[in-house]
């Protein structure tokens, strides 16, 4: 007997196959919210972010303008590495300022989903009224602040065992530290993968959510972690289509118009088609996951399915 089917994926646990597409499904099932909302937000957040960036980088450029290298290169180059210097620092400090966005909007699409599952669509006014979507900012920000005190850590112990003259073990620290960071971040990412879905549709208090959603992932680490990690890859090449020829393409302008200031509007438009995209498809898949592993452990097909045909 074949699963029920209300919505965008049968009410039974899922295949690989079946969370990919049924990422696409929820973005066609209701594309007024995930694919227009998450333009218009994604629009104003890497304008303000871009407008942000065109005056950090002016700052720094006036900060660096004429540094001299120290090694007989020409004025031309001193010019050419403070411009370029700028314009990267600018686009360091400014990017973290997109992550509540992205957060917010992770969350509101997560509800999007989760109705879609259901065949049910939800109005763009009926996604805005939530207001769990700040605990996942918290929890986001929570997040960057922990990573952050992890490099800082790591980068004091190689600066500090540089400074004492012992080169050999800061090199020996760097190394296993980094790869520390790497397997630490992904463990952590993975086992905390299914708190945003829990937050924004448990509608519970903070920290027993994520106590709960940490819970979650026990026995399904590795399947979490290998569909995560292909919808990264998947991700990443859709990136790479879209932001390469745009960087190519403001590359151009840029030596065409002389000014970096074109080059760097012609690469924000390219980056908002790139994170419309990449976090409407990747929000679909966390949330489809939290409903698979769900399905798998408690039994919520059963209660999807009644739900479906209540109406609710």
């Amino acid at each position: 007997m074949p699963a029920l089917q209300p919505g965008i994926i049968p009410l039974r646990p899922l295949g690989l196959g079946e969370v990919l597409d049924g990422a696409v499904r929820a973005v066609r099932a209701n594309p007024t919210v995930m694919f227009g909302l998450s333009a218009v937000v994604v629009t104003v957040a890497v304008a303000l972010q871009t407008l942000l960036q065109l005056y950090v980088s002016s700052l720094l450029g006036a900060a660096l303008g004429g540094m001299p290298l120290g090694d007989g290169s020409s004025a031309a180059d001193s010019a050419a590495v403070s411009e370029l210097l700028s314009a990267s620092g600018g686009q360091v400090v400014t990017t973290p300022l997109l992550l509540p966005v992205t957060s917010i909007l992770t969350g509101l699409l997560i509800v999007s989903v989760s109705r879609s599952v259901l065949g049910q669509r939800v109005a763009v006014r009926e996604v805005w009224r939530t207001r769990r979507v700040w605990s996942l900012v918290g929890f986001a920000l929570l997040q960057l602040l922990v990573s952050f005190l992890a490099v800082a850590a790591l980068v004091g112990a190689v600066v500090g065992l540089v400074t004492a003259g012992a080169d050999g073990a800061a090199v020996v620290v760097a190394l296993v530290g980094g790869l520390a960071l790497v397997v630490g971040g992904t463990w952590a990412t993975t086992r905390t993968l299914l708190v945003p879905p829990a937050l924004m549709l448990e509608g519970k208090r903070f920290w027993p959510t994520v106590v709960r959603a940490w819970r979650l992932t026990r026995g399904s680490f590795w399947r979490l972690l290998g569909i995560y990690l292909l919808a990264n890859l998947l991700i990443s090449v859709l990136m790479y289509l879209v932001l390469v020829p745009a960087g190519l393409f403001a590359g151009i302008v840029s030596m065409s118009s002389g000014s970096d200031d074109v080059s760097v509007l012609v690469s924000a438009l390219g980056q908002v088609v790139g994170l419309t995209l990449s976090t409407m498809f990747m929000a679909a898949v966390v949330a489809l996951l939290y409903v698979d592993v769900r399905i798998r452990r408690e039994g919520l097909d059963l209660e999807l399915a009644r739900a479906a045909a209540d109406g609710a």
